[in-house]
C-alpha cells in the first residue's frame, strides 16, 4: 500500500491521523483542531496554494517519484505559447491571459442544461447523523458558490417526523429542509439532487418531491457507491429507534425484536445498532431485466413531471459500468456520477471498503473508454462526474482532463464536508449561547485557528466576498460553516484557474486527454494516457531536425 506523508512543511499542514491520497485522514472528525491542507484551506483560502513563510525560505518538490496507479501517477502538462478559450470580451494579449481571468464556469444535462461555477459537487448526504447536523452549512455554502449538492439516500425513511399514510409520504420536514435551505441562497447556479434508493421508491420520494417542488430538484436514481457494495447504513443507539426503524421496513442489525437482544442491550453488552437498506435489482437476473427496469423507472419519473434525471453508480466492475453509461446515455439523463473505490463514508463496512470494487484511477480511465466508444457510434454521451477520493485542485484537473469531454463535474464528498465542521467549532466558541444549535465541538479556539485571528472576519479570508454577495445585514444569518465552504472553494478554484492557465486553457471545455501524462508505464497502460517522455517526443525530434511544421498553436489543441 502506498503511504502518503503527514505533513507538509512547505505549507505547514500536517495531517492528525492516517492520511489518503486525497490529503484527508482516513478518519476525519467532526471535532478536528486541525489541520490537514483542506482545513487549513477552510479558513485561509487561496493562501494555501504557496509555500508559507515567504521571504525567510525557498521551497523545493517533494512529489518526484510516482509509484503504482493512482491519481498521484498522473502529471500535468503544460505549454510555453498558446491560448485556447479565452472567455468572450478579452483578447489573447498577455494583458488578458492571465490565470484570474480563467472561466470555470460550466453546464452539463441533456434537455435542460444546469449551470454550475466551479466544477465540483458533493457526495451524497444522506441519513447519517453528521449530514443532518451540518447541512446548513453544507446547502448554504454550495448555493452561495454555486455547485451542485446532493441529498442523499433514506432521509425521509429514518425522520421521526415524516408521516407516511397507505404506504407513502405525507409529509418529510426533514427533507424539507434540506431542500428549503438550499433554495434560500440559490441564485442559478448549482442544483439540488436528492437520491433515492429501494425504500426511498417505495416510500413515494420521488411523488412527494415533485408534488411540492416540480422541476427545482434532479431526482437521482441510485445503484452504488464506492465505499461499499451493499446498501447504505447507519448506526443507532437507541432500542426505541431501532424498532421504529425496523417498523419503516429497514434491516436492524442486530433485530431489536428479538427478546435476547432486548436483554442484551439493557444489559449493555450490546451498545447499537445497525440500519442498513436493501440492495436494489435481487429479483432480475440478466442485462436485459435490469435495462428494462430502469428505463421504466426513468419513463415513470418522466411521466410525473421530472425534467432532470441523474444516476449514481458505484466501483463495480466493467460489466456495471457499461451498462450504466450506455443505459444513462439512451434515457438522456442529466448526469451520470461514477464513484470509484477510495472514496469516503459515513458507515459503511470498514474491510468491505478497503477490499472491494475498482479503484478510481482504473474505473475512471475505463469509463472514458466506453464513452468515447459509445460517442465514436453517434450516440450522445451523457455528462459525466468522477467520484472516489478526490480533495484537491490538481485532483480535479487529472480527473476532468482524464474524461475529457465527457466528464464535467468532479464529485467530491469529505473534502467538502471539512468546512462545515470547522465553521461550526469556531460559531460555537465565539458564539456560545449558539454553539449546540451550530453543533461546536470545542471550549477554546486551538492555535491553528488563532494564527488566522480571534474574530471571524479575521479568520476567514473569505468572510468580505460572503459579505459582498449577500449584503452586511444578512450576514447574521449565514452559518460560519459556509463562510469557510465558500474560503475552501475559493482556494480550490484559484488553484485550477492557475493549472489551466499553465495549459494554456481559460476554459473548461478546452481541457483534453493531452493536458496530463502518467508518471509511470503502469498508468499508461491502465489508462491509455501516454507516458511523459512519450508524449510530443516525435514533434521534438522534427523540431531538432529543422523539419517541424512550425505549428500556431500546442499540439494539445489541434
Amino acid at each position: 500500500m502506498i503511504q502518503w506523508p503527514k505533513t507538509n512543511d512547505a505549507i505547514g499542514t500536517a495531517n492528525r491521523g492516517n492520511p489518503c491520497e486525497s490529503g484527508l485522514c482516513t478518519l476525519c472528525r467532526a471535532d478536528c483542531k486541525g489541520k490537514c491542507e483542506t482545513w487549513l484551506s477552510s479558513l485561509k483560502g487561496r493562501k494555501l496554494l504557496y509555500p508559507r513563510d515567504f521571504g525567510a525560505i525557498t521551497a523545493g518538490s517533494a512529489n518526484t517519484s510516482h509509484v503504482g496507479v493512482s491519481y498521484n501517477s498522473l502529471r500535468i502538462n503544460g505549454y510555453v505559447y498558446g491560448a485556447n478559450g479565452v472567455p468572450q470580451g478579452l483578447s489573447t494579449s498577455e494583458d488578458d491571459c492571465v490565470f484570474p481571468n480563467v472561466n470555470t464556469e460550466l453546464e452539463f444535462g441533456t434537455e435542460i442544461k444546469t449551470k454550475a461555477r466551479v466544477p465540483i459537487m458533493t457526495g451524497a448526504l444522506g441519513s447519517t447523523f453528521i449530514a443532518a447536523k451540518y447541512w446548513e452549512s453544507f446547502a448554504i455554502g454550495a448555493a452561495l458558490v454555486g455547485y451542485p449538492i446532493v441529498v442523499g439516500e433514506n432521509v425521509v425513511g429514518v425522520d421521526k417526523e415524516s408521516e407516511i399514510k397507505n404506504g407513502k409520504i405525507s409529509k418529510a420536514p426533514e427533507l424539507d429542509r434540506r431542500i428549503d435551505t438550499f433554495l434560500r441562497y440559490y441564485d442559478g447556479y448549482g442544483a439540488i439532487i436528492v437520491q433515492m434508493n429501494v425504500e426511498d421508491t417505495r416510500n413515494g420520494v420521488a411523488e412527494y418531491i415533485i408534488d411540492k417542488y416540480g422541476d427545482k430538484v434532479i431526482i437521482e436514481l441510485k445503484w452504488g457507491q464506492g465505499a461499499k457494495v451493499i446498501g447504505g447504513e447507519i448506526q443507532v443507539t437507541s432500542l426505541e429507534y431501532a424498532l421504529f426503524l425496523k417498523q419503516r421496513g429497514y434491516v436492524v442489525d442486530p433485530d431489536p425484536t428479538l427478546p435476547e437482544v432486548q436483554d442484551a442491550f439493557k444489559n449493555r453488552s450490546i451498545k447499537s445498532f445497525a440500519r442498513h437498506s436493501r440492495l436494489g435489482y435481487t429479483s432480475l437476473s440478466s442485462r436485459d431485466e435490469v435495462k428494462k427496469s430502469f428505463m421504466d423507472s426513468v419513463a415513470y419519473l418522466r411521466k410525473i413531471g421530472y425534467k432532470r434525471i441523474s444516476l449514481k453508480t458505484g466501483s463495480y466492475g466493467m460489466e456495471t459500468l457499461a451498462m450504466s453509461i450506455k443505459y444513462a446515455s439512451e434515457a438522456k439523463l442529466e448526469l451520470l456520477t461514477i464513484d470509484g473505490s477510495g472514496g469516503g463514508t459515513g458507515m459503511s463496512p470498514w474491510n468491505m471498503m478497503e477490499s472491494w470494487g475498482v479503484p478510481s484511477l482504473h474505473l475512471h480511465a475505463k469509463a472514458y473508454e466506453y464513452a468515447k466508444l459509445l460517442a465514436d457510434t453517434g450516440e450522445k454521451v451523457v455528462d459525466l462526474a468522477f467520484a472516489g477520493g478526490l480533495a484537491k485542485e490538481d485532483q480535479i484537473f487529472k480527473s476532468l482532463a482524464l474524461g475529457a469531454p465527457f466528464t464535467k463535474l468532479v464529485c467530491m464528498g469529505r473534502s467538502l464536508m471539512i468546512p462545515a465542521y470547522l465553521g461550526a467549532n469556531i460559531e460555537g466558541v465565539l458564539n456560545p449561547e449558539v454553539k449546540n444549535n451550530v453543533h461546536g465541538n470545542w471550549d477554546k479556539l486551538p492555535v491553528a485557528v488563532e494564527e488566522c485571528g480571534i474574530k471571524e472576519d479575521e479568520i476567514f479570508a473569505g468572510y468580505y466576498d460572503v459579505q459582498k454577495k449577500v449584503g452586511k445585514d444578512e450576514m447574521k444569518n449565514i452559518p460560519f460553516g459556509a463562510i469557510a465552504s465558500w474560503t475552501l472553494a475559493d482556494k480550490l478554484t484559484a488553484g485550477l484557474q492557475q493549472l489551466m492557465a499553465g495549459a494554456r486553457k481559460f476554459s473548461l471545455n478546452q481541457i483534453t486527454r493531452k493536458e496530463i501524462f502518467s508518471a509511470n508505464r503502469e498508468t499508461e497502460r491502465e489508462t491509455g494516457i501516454p507516458f511523459i517522455s512519450d508524449v510530443d517526443d516525435a514533434l521534438a525530434k522534427e523540431i531538432i531536425n529543422g523539419s517541424d511544421s512550425k505549428a500556431k498553436v500546442p499540439v494539445s489543441s489541434n
